[in-house]
């Protein structure tokens, strides 16, 4: 082998013995944008929404129409002062017409136009609530992997844990200073860990294939977190994230601009009785060689209007008058719809409020919890050897322990993830907030 083959191959073992890449929230969020159909297909839809309002913008323009026309023919002529006389005259006709028109006063053109404004908005907020979306399913995926991730390792403590008691337990019982039933207890409690492990260790492949599947890549690693430390909830009072929610919610603002298109409907509805007038124009050239079917004249001839064109609806079958009815019923179920956007958007927001806020009082709880069940594994461990606890009382400070432990990274991650919900459902979420997250992990 070459020495440039032997030097690449040595590359390429190198670079598959390297340890995986860790990702961010910010950079698996990155990916997610370019990857997750979901978001991909209520992007297209915005934008397939802002070309259809301005589809009703061609209603107030003018429109010009080009026509042309070509025909040949031939006409046979039976001469009567000759007998068997047939005379033949080719003709070719041809012309172009040019016409233009201009509407000058069409109330349902207007209210169309308005109508597509609003779409656009509403468009606007569509791709908005797909955005939000994406980052409160990212970051519970990402969160729920790095929670899979910390049980798993917390399990394998508690393992090792669980089996240095065994082995002391089977040596003291050799020696005589303890009974077989020490050794029985930690072997089941190192069984049952067993099983946690492995269950441990499904649950993290599965949280760690839904991420994948969402941001598009494999072997994905989230990083965790730098610190205990967790930002404070502000502002600290519900009223305000509830009032922030009525303003500014991408769902509060569409019922709004539902409400105004139905408004809009009724205006159109209403110009069934309204008349119409347009400016229209027209240029015609025809060009008769050999004349025609019925003459024999070869004529050019060019012709140019300018005109108005009025019309007033007289009659049209009740049409109308019920047409006004039904969107004004439209207009009521619009409001009545606004109004139970708006109490659901204020209830969202209130729960994921005090949702965070219990879940920062329940972290400060776990951390005291953590310190005191510590403290109590200790003095567990020191009682066992000085024969004062039996096995089973250290196997249970060992459990507490860590169980507390996962508690306790569960809930520093649920008030993260819940932090996002509040400004989810207040309509503050943005990509800006995922950074401040990813600022929490460790670089």
């Amino acid at each position: 082998m070459s020495r440039f083959r032997l030097s690449l191959v040595c590359a390429l073992v190198g670079a598959a013995t390297l340890p995986a890449h860790a990702q961010s929230l910010q950079e698996l969020y990155e990916a997610a944008r370019g990857y997750d159909a979901a978001y991909m297909a209520a992007k297209s839809q915005a934008q397939a929404n802002v070309f259809l309002s301005q589809e009703a913008r061609a209603g107030l323009l003018p429109t010009l129409n080009l026509g042309a026309t070509q025909t040949s023919g031939q006409v046979n002529v039976l001469d009567t002062t000759a007998p068997n006389q047939v005379f033949n005259r080719t003709f070719v006709n041809s012309g172009a017409t040019l016409s233009a028109s201009q509407p000058l006063y069409r109330p349902i053109n207007v209210a169309n136009y308005e109508q597509g404004r609003r779409q656009a908005d509403v468009a606007r907020e569509q791709l908005s609530t797909a955005e939000q979306d994406l980052i409160v399913r990212t970051s519970q995926a990402y969160f729920d992997t790095l929670g899979a991730q910390d049980t798993l390792t917390f399990v394998q403590a508690q393992k090792t844990a669980v089996a240095e008691q065994l082995a002391s337990a089977k040596r003291n019982f050799e020696v005589g200073t303890a009974t077989i039933t020490d050794t029985r207890e930690a072997q089941a409690r190192f069984d049952l860990v067993v099983a946690q492990e492995i269950a441990a260790d499904n649950d993290l492949r599965v949280k760690r294939l839904a991420l994948e599947q969402l941001v598009g890549r494999s072997n994905v690693k989230p990083v965790g977190l730098a610190g205990s430390q967790l930002p404070a909830l502000l502002p600290n009072d519900v009223n305000q994230w509830t009032q922030l929610a009525v303003d500014a919610h991408p769902q509060i603002r569409q019922a709004r601009i539902a409400l105004e298109v139905a408004e809009l409907e009724v205006k159109k509805a209403e110009a069934g009785h309204k008349p119409t007038l347009d400016l229209t124009a027209s240029y015609a050239y025809q060009d008769a060689s050999n004349g025609t079917t019925v003459s024999a004249v070869t004529s050019k001839t060019t012709t140019g209007i300018v005109g108005l064109s009025f019309n007033l609806p007289l009659f049209g079958g009740f049409f109308t008058q019920n047409r006004i009815k039904e969107t004004l019923s439209l207009v009521e179920k619009a409001r009545s719809d606004l109004e139970a956007t708006t109490r659901n958007i204020s209830q969202a927001t209130r729960a994921a409020f005090f949702g965070v806020s219990s879940g920062l009082g329940q972290v400060k709880a776990l951390e005291a919890a953590e310190a005191s069940s510590q403290s109590s594994l200790d003095a567990n461990k020191l009682g066992y050897q000085v024969g004062v606890r039996i096995n089973i009382d250290v196997l249970n400070a060992q459990s507490q322990l860590f169980q507390t432990k996962r508690d306790l990274a569960k809930a520093r991650y649920d008030v993260l993830v819940g932090g996002l919900k509040l400004r989810q459902a207040s309509g503050q979420l943005k990509a800006e907030d995922v950074a401040m997250v990813n600022a929490l992990l460790a670089k």
